[in-house]
């Protein structure tokens, strides 16, 4: 720039440019002196446009500095820009003559050092934790003894292999890898969607739905293991249907997908222990409860048989007690049979006092024929026929009544008279109603023999 003004300035004369012109040779200037530069800076002002470019700021304590990430930058980013997240930016300063201003477009971005990545972890954590993403009644529990087991993790590393040893060494089941990078650019949009691609399998698939998955990855820096904290992983484990279990990093490491994962594992290896039992214990536990159960049964029998014996000896002896009614019995056959051989003689000495005694058993008969006679002599002297045959007449009136006395014979209009040999109708006469008093003193005689 001091070349290109030095004559003018020399000879006392002034050039005049435009404003573009100035502009140019600004940008120019600009672009050539700052086309590689590294920034470290705290971003404030992020936002994604909707053409999918990213605007923000960085600043320090004294200044600040407009910065554009341009969409196809953008998509490849490790880190996603955040407020508050300090960042060492690479990229070229150009100029924006509409507004006189100028910005960094960055092509590249990185968390400036460990302490900026705790930071945002931090924050990350402090969000999630407060949507309800890691509440432990969202927590499913893990099958006891699955029979498919899904993996996420990288296809050529060490931690496939030693799940699948492991799994095999414990208790052997049907491993299913989706193979995805487990870190980098894209590595944490590819895990999620893995995750997703689990959960879609269903009985019409041609591979079986897995019942646990394990999303796993080995040790390494903050900075390798960046994938696991991302939204889109953390979102997708906690939308899964399928329990999952994180091993993500060493021991020591802890990553937002392990908070929010079913189940976290120390290691890949550790993973596999608590997918699946041992066998040889499980066949040992059940070994032990066969036993316990025959045990148990053998007892139940043994107690029920002694308590048998004890009800037994609070019984009396069952042989004495049918000793004792056989001999009852027996003893009054015995009496039967003597009572019969007594009623057999003493009817046979009856019939023989009989044939030695037949006049007494004629005068028996004759008392009792002479009895019969009596008896049908009283009856034949009081019946109907009997009495008018000895001269006496049975009276009634029209209703076919008998007439006992004066007063009802004065209230019939017509006679029947019964005697021994038939009998005869008669009719009422206004002098029949007199009565002498001889004949009313005999009313209850009278009636007294016709009741006969």
């Amino acid at each position: 720039m001091e070349d290109l003004f030095a004559p003018q300035l020399i000879s006392g004369e002034q050039p005049e440019l435009s404003v573009s012109e100035v502009s140019a040779i600004i940008k120019k200037c600009v672009e050539t002196t700052f086309s590689h530069v590294r920034i470290r800076g705290e971003i404030f002002g992020a936002k994604r446009a909707d053409s999918g470019h990213w605007y923000l700021s960085l600043k320090d304590e004294n200044a600040v500095l407009s910065a554009v990430v341009w969409r196809g930058v953008a998509t490849t980013l490790p880190i996603k820009p955040e407020d508050g997240l300090e960042v060492i930016a690479t990229g070229k300063i150009t100029t924006f003559a509409g507004k006189s201003s100028y910005q960094l477009v960055i092509e590249k971005m990185e968390a400036a050092g460990q302490g900026a990545l705790l930071k945002l972890l931090e924050e990350r954590k402090q969000a999630f934790a407060k949507e309800g993403l890691f509440d432990a009644a969202h927590k499913k529990a893990i099958p006891f003894l699955p029979s498919t087991i899904g993996v996420i993790t990288s296809a050529s590393g060490a931690v496939i292999r030693d799940i699948i040893h492991r799994v095999r060494d414990r208790f052997p089941s049907h491993i299913l890898l989706i193979p995805t990078p487990v870190q980098g650019e894209g590595a944490a949009a590819k895990i999620a969607k893995a995750i997703c691609d689990f959960n879609r399998l269903d009985k019409f698939s041609s591979f079986p739905r897995p019942d646990v998955l394990i999303v796993a990855r080995g040790g390494g820096s903050l900075e390798d293991l960046w994938a696991f904290n991302e939204e889109c992983v953390v979102r997708a484990v906690y939308d899964s249907e399928i329990p999952i279990i994180s091993a993500v990093g060493h021991e020591t490491d802890t990553m937002l997908i392990d908070y929010v994962a079913d189940k976290r594992a120390p290691t890949p290896t550790g993973a596999a222990e608590f997918a699946v039992p041992v066998k040889s214990e499980l066949q040992i536990k059940v070994n032990n409860l066969e036993q316990r159960f025959k045990n148990g049964i053998l007892r139940y029998f043994n107690e029920k048989g002694n308590y048998l014996l004890a009800l037994a000896r609070g019984i009396p002896n069952l042989e004495q007690i049918l000793h004792d009614v056989v001999q009852k019995f027996d003893n009054r056959i015995e009496r039967l049979n003597l009572a019969f051989r007594n009623l057999i003689k003493d009817k046979y000495r009856q019939i023989a006092t009989c044939r030695i005694q037949p006049l007494n058993i004629t005068k028996i008969i004759e008392r009792c024929q002479e009895n019969l006679n009596h008896l049908w002599l009283r009856l034949s002297s009081v019946s109907v026929g009997s009495v008018l045959n000895r001269g006496f007449a049975w009276v009634k009136d029209e209703n076919n009544s008998t007439v006992y006395n004066v007063k009802q014979a004065s209230r019939a209009k017509e006679y029947t008279i019964n005697f021994a040999d038939g009998q005869v109708r008669a009719y009422a006469t206004p002098s029949s109603s007199h009565k002498t008093t001889k004949d009313n003193k005999n009313e209850d005689k009278q009636q007294t023999l016709f009741d006969i």
